[in-house]
């Protein structure tokens, strides 16, 4: 069946709870492995060549191997599917759903990637690549930022000032006279920072507080808004890609910073002939605008989606009958700024 195939991640109360609906589902059915590995039904587990031990229950067979010293094939090849097993296969969905968030909920890492050598006419330095990928899934899409030691000392500082005993307990390396471009000051570093930075995310105010947030994303919104004002768009909108990620693997995806994301976004997408994606960003803005009527973004998307859902093809009535509530709440449409002048002259810092 195919939900038995997610036992390997249950453990403790998600077990026992899969053990609970098993036996309202099934009635009883034995079940043993012959000496070549395979599942027979309604046989006993076997112990190699020994005679056959008690017949095991399906709902007991979590604990048969141990008991009976066979280790049981992976479920799912050998289960015969039984009246009631439609039902338990959504409700162990159901409750797999459900657990990911409540019982292990996804953590993110930190991983230095790479760190390279820079040289300029007056400094020399590490430039450090760091991923955010989050733990217990396949991340397609992982973010990045690249910082260098001063960077994060700077960072280290201003959190130290702002929570003083509270990161007693949060290491931070040294800075050093000699021997800073070594490899194995390179790669003890680079540990030391995945570290630092994991601490920090681990409390719950500090990962929360504009100075650790804004160490991974102000950057690349500011180049982004630097690019899209110069009309290098395709170059902008990597960096907007970026920021979004970043923001999304942080969980700051209501943010006024978030907003103006989904307005870079929304600008160079239209700008390269990319509507499709364009229309989209903006009704993800809009819903996250749903209650916040006075909002000085909340006209520039509204026209924005009209004007791009009639030029993919797609509903724009909704988007027009907030447009008019405005206008009869004394808002003065033409003079509110475009989403791309909206840009120009938001100040990042």
């Amino acid at each position: 069946m195919e939900a038995l195939a997610w036992l390997g991640g249950m453990s403790g109360p998600l077990l026992h709870t899969f053990h609970h609906l098993q036996e309202l589902c099934n009635p009883p059915a034995t079940i043993s492995a012959s000496p070549g590995g395979r599942v027979a039904p309604a046989c006993d587990i076997h112990r190699g060549p020994t005679p056959p031990s008690p017949q095991c229950t399906r709902a007991e067979a979590g604990g048969a191997a141990g008991r009976c010293g066979q280790q049981l094939p992976l479920p799912g090849a050998g289960w015969s599917e039984r009246p009631g097993s439609s039902l338990l296969t959504r409700q162990l969905q159901d409750l797999w759903r459900r657990s990911r968030s409540s019982l292990a909920p996804q953590r993110l890492v930190f991983e230095v990637t790479s760190a390279s050598v820079v040289s300029d006419r007056s400094s020399k330095y590490v430039l450090y690549t760091i991923y955010l990928i989050r733990s217990g899934q396949f991340d397609k899409a992982p973010a990045t930022i690249a910082r260098r030691y001063s960077d994060f000392e700077c960072l280290n500082r201003r959190l130290r000032r702002q929570f003083g005993s509270d990161l007693a307990g949060v290491a931070f390396p040294r800075k050093r006279l000699r021997r800073n471009f070594t490899a194995e000051t390179i790669a003890k570093r680079s540990r030391a920072f995945e570290q630092f930075l994991s601490h920090l995310h681990a409390m719950a105010e500090v990962r929360r507080c504009p100075a650790f947030l804004e160490f991974f994303f102000l950057h690349d919104l500011q180049t982004a808004q630097r690019l899209t004002c110069s009309g290098m768009y395709r170059e902008a909108l990597a960096a907007w890609s970026n920021a979004y990620r970043l923001q999304d693997k942080l969980a700051v995806c209501s943010s006024g910073r978030f907003l103006l994301t989904l307005a870079g976004l929304a600008v160079c997408q239209q700008e390269l002939d990319q509507l499709g994606e364009a229309h989209h960003h903006c009704e993800q803005a809009l819903q996250l605008l749903e209650t916040q009527h006075g909002h000085p973004l909340l006209g520039p998307f509204l026209q924005a989606h009209v004007h791009l859902s009639w030029r993919v093809g797609k509903d724009k009535r909704r988007s027009e009958a907030r447009l008019q509530a405005l206008q009869e709440a004394g808002v003065a449409l033409d003079q509110q700024p475009s989403l791309k002048e909206f840009l120009v002259k938001e100040t990042l810092d």
